[in-house]
């Protein structure tokens, strides 16, 4: 991968903590909950919060994988909480949402399903205590394992998700312990289950202008309806360096080609993550349905 260079054009982050904010704070604390928005130290967590939007992150804090690029801590997990479920659906009740994205950490110890089960009675607790909420969801790939993904499948999420995260050519160096194929596969399993799906991706890290167009091809093909790109941000030394800072008008062609290739919503600019805006974004995609 090719040294970091140095460029004056960095994104600009909103930083204002408003009642709103206070709210979701205060609920996520009173619930005993993680955010992604925390752990990955999300650029948007002000915008969001202010919203009354927020990613929940389930099966605890502790992530069985080491990415080059994500902030959350890496380790042996200690989660045993089997009432988390109700809890997130309590949350997302008080919060009086109509969508949530809930997203989680990767969970390899769990052998038999790779915590596939909580998330499956995570999504049905929301959908019995909120009926009017449509659940968003953000999975790890399960190390691919297909009796796993039906079981969240099963659960009936409105909106499947799973990020490829990067071109491929990269992919080893941004997430040794993922495979990008496997990932790809992953959402053909989804689509041909029939679930609206959607991936995202980061650029930033040394991809160039075709290979994130090829990659929107590759995705485009399995039926993937939404597809997310935005700009990667160095959470630490210990990270991997941005090679380059995307300009807006990179950021604008790749919408506009993702729209002519045929997605349904293409949410593309510097300070776009998974779940960004992912409540308009659904809106789009159900009401077109």
């Amino acid at each position: 991968m090719p040294e970091a260079i140095t460029t004056s054009f960095k994104p600009k982050i909103r930083l204002q903590i408003t009642e709103d904010y206070k709210f979701v704070n205060d609920v996520v604390r009173d619930n005993n909950l993680h955010t992604v928005c925390e752990e990955a130290r999300c650029p948007n967590i002000y915008e969001c919060w202010d919203r009354r939007t927020a990613t929940i992150m389930i099966l605890g804090d502790v992530c069985t994988r080491a990415c080059g690029f994500c902030s959350v801590k890496t380790g042996k997990p200690i989660w045993d909480d089997p009432m988390e479920p109700f809890r997130t659906a309590m949350a997302v009740k008080k919060m009086d949402l109509r969508h949530i994205v809930i997203t989680s950490v990767d969970r390899d110890d769990i052998k038999d399903d790779y915590g596939a089960t909580i998330w499956a009675e995570t999504i049905e607790q929301i959908h019995t205590q909120v009926p009017k909420c449509t659940v968003e969801v953000l999975t790890p790939d399960f190390k691919g394992h297909k009796p796993s993904l039906l079981k969240v499948f099963t659960a009936e999420p409105e909106i499947f998700g799973h990020n490829i995260e990067c071109i491929e050519r990269i992919s080893k160096k941004v997430r040794s312990q993922a495979n990008w194929h496997r990932s790809l596969d992953v959402l053909k399993f989804a689509t041909n289950n029939g679930l609206r799906t959607k991936t995202g991706m980061m650029v930033g890290l040394g991809e160039s202008f075709d290979e994130v167009v090829e990659t929107m091809e590759q995705v485009i093909e399995i039926g993937v309806t939404i597809f997310t790109i935005g700009q990667y941000l160095q959470p630490s030394k210990n990270h991997l360096p941005v090679i380059r800072y995307v300009k807006d008008q990179e950021f604008m062609k790749y919408k506009k080609i993702g729209l002519e290739l045929g997605f349904d919503v293409v949410e593309s600019g510097s300070l776009v993550r998974s779940s960004y805006h992912a409540d308009e974004q659904a809106r789009m995609v159900m009401e077109g349905s």
